[in-house]
């Protein structure tokens, strides 16, 4: 069966990627693409490679929804990505979000709403296997290891702080470790806020987010015990090859699920 998809965000870093790997794909299908920028154009064009797709860019994603189609991929800003979802999901449409920017009350709402609607939406603070792994090797290690902070770098201008594959992360180990024996932020003298920012449930993961030039996407994860100290991080490259196969895995996947699952290692069992 073939996956018709709407590709919102058609001119961004990750979607001018998606787009000629959608086309190739024999069970996808590009319905339509979204971008306010390139809005008329054909997605090619607005992809940034040669080929005519015959599909034309729209500049919103309501007028993408009136073509039929299966599955919404979000790879837009932190401002319009809880707006989409919602839009897409009253729409009866799936939605893999590559989004970053949304916070657990977004993410319950979202939630209710696709149950509500009878469809799957798929969210993951980073698509990248190297990323996915990170994560899954961070929980297994909170475990063992109470004491773990995390260090988020990313460019200068990048809108949003903490990344989603940090703010995922942290949130994720808020629920699997035990107390930290580090003093928490109410009790720090000083100006507490160096300290970063709690996330996650009860006290919280502390987030350190950096932003400066040089970097792309980093998420280091370090835990500390007496005497020894163990750090596990993924850097991105400054291509965005990395996040093409876990987008597609995700868009085959998301259409059996009905509600909102969080995070690529969902789906890597």
């Amino acid at each position: 069966m073939t996956i018709k998809v709407v590709m919102a965000g058609v001119t961004g870093w990750v979607g001018k990627a998606l787009v000629p790997v959608i086309l190739a794909e024999e069970d996808l299908l590009l319905a339509a693409a979204v971008s306010r920028n390139a809005a008329g154009q054909d997605a090619g064009a607005a992809a940034g490679i040669s080929m005519t797709t015959g599909v034309t860019v729209t500049p919103s994603l309501e007028k993408a929804l009136t073509v039929p189609s299966d599955v919404v991929v979000d790879y837009t800003k932190p401002d319009v990505v809880k707006a989409n979802t919602l839009l897409a999901i009253s729409k009866g449409r799936h939605v893999v979000i590559g989004t970053s920017g949304l916070g657990a009350d977004d993410y319950a709402e979202i939630d209710n709403a696709a149950r509500a609607k009878g469809v799957g939406v798929l969210a993951a603070g980073n698509f990248s296997i190297t990323a996915t792994l990170l994560k899954r090797f961070a929980l297994m290690a909170a475990k063992y290891v109470p004491d773990v902070e995390i260090i988020d770098y990313a460019s200068a201008r990048k809108p949003d702080a903490p990344s989603g594959t940090a703010r995922e992360l942290a949130e994720r180990l808020a629920e699997v470790r035990k107390a930290a024996t580090s003093l928490p932020q109410s009790r720090v003298a000083g100006i507490p806020a160096t300290r970063g920012a709690a996330v996650g449930e009860g006290e919280g993961v502390q987030v350190h987010a950096l932003r400066m030039p040089s970097y792309i996407l980093s998420c280091e994860a370090v835990f500390g015990l007496p005497d020894e100290r163990l750090s596990i991080r993924h850097d991105a490259g400054s291509s965005a090859a990395p996040y093409v196969a876990g987008t597609l895995l995700a868009i085959r996947r998301v259409g059996s699920m009905t509600g909102l699952v969080r995070g690529l290692d969902a789906l890597m069992e």
